[in-house]
């Protein structure tokens, strides 16, 4: 693991920390360190301050993505506002924490975070596993060990691609994941705990804005001027992957 953090009482707590939960850590105090350790040491996972002299988390986060590095990454920020938190997202990251934070969320959102580090079967085609509500689901989707093709996607899951007709989405792990989980069970709807514990591994509670904006992301990425909408909301309930 590779933690960048330019507070030392808040870097050095947190690797104590992490060593002692079992982690192997790398900590550095700054961007440019923290991309140096990433390209010489590969890390499983990363976990990134935001604000940092010289090359930011958000900068650093920005470059391996471009890069085509799709290492898992957690941002800690000190930023409360929703669009500081979409700014992470929109760079690349996978997930975030907020300070000051409590040791054991940190410690909770890097195991659901290792645990997406491979593909991982996230239900069936036709269930969705406990809170799923069928819907109008049109053409079944397709699924195999290597693809789904659902609701005109498709969706390579050895590569990590995912395609809507001609057009490559470029998509986090995380959106990857969740996008996953609603192609697999395309047309039946999914509420919002059961998202919450397939992607994230614990449900953030009512006021947890975390998947909602994750939707909002995706529909950003997915939507096209004239075609259907692909995500659709079911109020009170959660949401479905299907072309209307």
């Amino acid at each position: 693991m590779l933690l960048a953090e330019d507070d030392r009482a808040i870097r050095h707590a947190l690797e104590r920390a992490l060593i002692l939960e079992g982690y192997e850590v790398t900590a550095v105090a700054d961007g440019v360190e923290a991309l140096a350790h990433a390209h010489r040491e590969g890390p499983d996972v990363l976990v990134l301050d935001v604000m940092m002299p010289g090359i930011d988390g958000l900068q650093v986060c920005r470059v391996l993505r471009a890069e085509g590095d799709r290492t898992p990454i957690l941002m800690l920020t000190a930023l409360v506002e929703t669009a500081d938190r979409i700014a992470g997202l929109d760079a690349g990251a996978d997930d975030y924490v907020v300070k000051p934070f409590d040791v054991e969320e940190v410690f909770a959102r890097l195991r659901a975070l290792l645990r997406r580090t491979s593909p991982v079967t996230t239900g069936g085609g036709s269930g969705g596993g406990s809170g799923g509500v069928v819907a109008d689901s049109g053409r079944e989707p397709q699924i195999s060990d290597r693809q789904i093709e659902a609701a005109g996607l498709r969706m390579d899951l050895q590569a990590r691609r995912v395609w809507r007709g001609r057009r490559e989405l470029e998509l986090t792990r995380t959106e990857f994941e969740l996008l996953e989980l609603l192609a697999r069970n395309s047309g039946i709807v999914l509420d919002h705990s059961t998202i919450y514990d397939r992607i994230w591994g614990y449900d953030f509670g009512p006021g947890s804005k975390n998947l909602a904006v994750y939707v909002g992301y995706l529909r950003r990425k997915l939507d096209e001027p004239g075609a259907p909408q692909l995500i659709h909301t079911v109020r009170g309930v959660g949401y479905v992957l299907r072309e209307d």
